[in-house]
C-alpha cells in the first residue's frame, strides 16, 4: 500500500473566489477604494471577499450578491465564480420567506378601509332617507288643506320631484364618499429605479418563486407585479428611488444599506 501524497484534483488547483477578484482587480488596475466607489461596497467587505471571508456580508444571499457585482466591477463573467461559491459553501440557498412582521404590517390596515366606507355610506343612505321621509310627510299633510283637486295634484308632483332630487344626490354623495376612503387596488406594482447610483437586488412574489435578481446600473428601472405581495432585497438601499402602488416610497435606506422590504395592496409604508 502507498503512502505517498495522492494527485490533486485539477479542481483543487483553481484558485479561490477571493483570489480570482483580487486578481482580475490588479490586473484592471483598480484599487479596493475604486471598486469601492463603484459598487458601493464597503472597504472592509471587499477586503474580506478578497480573503476569502464572507462571514462579513451578512448571509449567503449577499455574499453571492456582492460577488456579483464586484466581478462586473473588475470586469468578470460573475456566473462562474457564484456557481464556484455555491460549490463550496453547500449549494444555493434555500430562498428565505419574508418576515411575518412586514406581512402583518402591510396586510392589517386593509380590512378596515371597506369599514368606514360602509359605515359612510350607511350614514348618507340614513340621512337621505330621513330627509326623504320627512318631505313625503309634509307633503301628504299639505295636500287635503287644498279644496280645489285640481291644486292638490300639482302639489303632489313637487314633493315627488323633491324626493327623486334627493335620490338622484345619493349615487353622487356614495361615489364621493368611494373615493375619499380609496378602494385597494386588485394587485401590488413596485417599480425600482437605480437613480443615484447602482445596486444589487432581488424580487420575489408572493410564493418565494425568484422573478429577478442581479445589479441594476444607475438610471436603470425594473417594474414587479403580483396578485398579493412582492418581496425585495436591496444591497444599496439609499442609491433606489421606490415605487409602490403608484406612490413613492420616502426614505428606503441609506447608502450601502441592505434592505429586506415587503409591499402588499394597499397604500405603502417604507419597510
Amino acid at each position: 500500500m502507498s503512502i505517498g501524497n495522492s494527485p490533486e484534483s485539477p479542481e483543487d488547483d483553481r484558485p479561490s473566489v477571493g483570489r480570482i477578484l483580487h486578481q482580475a482587480r490588479i490586473s484592471a488596475g483598480l484599487t479596493v477604494d475604486d471598486v469601492s466607489s463603484t459598487t458601493r461596497v464597503r472597504i472592509p467587505i471587499v477586503h474580506a471577499i478578497e480573503q476569502d471571508d464572507f462571514t462579513r456580508c451578512g448571509g449567503r444571499v449577499y455574499a453571492r450578491g456582492h460577488i456579483r457585482t464586484l466581478a462586473h466591477a473588475v470586469g468578470l463573467d460573475p456566473g462562474p465564480l457564484v456557481a464556484q461559491y455555491d460549490a463550496e459553501h453547500g449549494g444555493r440557498p434555500v430562498p428565505t420567506p419574508a418576515a411575518p412582521l412586514f406581512d402583518a404590517e402591510r396586510i392589517r390596515p386593509e380590512p378596515r378601509r371597506p369599514n368606514w366606507t360602509a359605515a359612510m355610506v350607511a350614514a348618507i343612505v340614513a340621512v337621505v332617507g330621513f330627509v326623504g321621509f320627512t318631505l313625503f310627510n309634509g307633503g301628504g299633510k299639505s295636500g287635503p288643506v287644498t279644496a280645489d283637486p285640481a291644486s292638490a295634484k300639482p302639489s303632489a308632483a313637487p314633493s315627488r320631484k323633491a324626493g327623486s332630487t334627493k335620490a338622484s344626490s345619493d349615487p353622487k354623495a356614495e361615489a364621493s364618499a368611494s373615493a375619499i376612503a380609496g378602494v385597494p387596488a386588485n394587485k401590488v406594482t413596485v417599480k425600482l429605479t437605480a437613480e443615484n447610483g447602482q445596486t444589487w437586488m432581488s424580487a420575489k412574489d408572493h410564493n418565494g418563486k425568484l422573478l429577478e435578481e442581479g445589479v441594476l446600473k444607475q438610471g436603470d428601472s425594473k417594474t414587479f407585479t403580483d396578485s398579493k405581495r412582492i418581496d425585495l432585497v436591496l444591497g444599496n438601499a439609499g442609491a433606489v428611488q421606490l415605487f409602490v402602488n403608484g406612490k413613492e416610497v420616502k426614505n428606503v435606506g441609506e447608502e450601502g444599506q441592505v434592505q429586506r422590504l415587503s409591499y402588499t395592496r394597499g397604500d405603502p409604508a417604507a419597510g
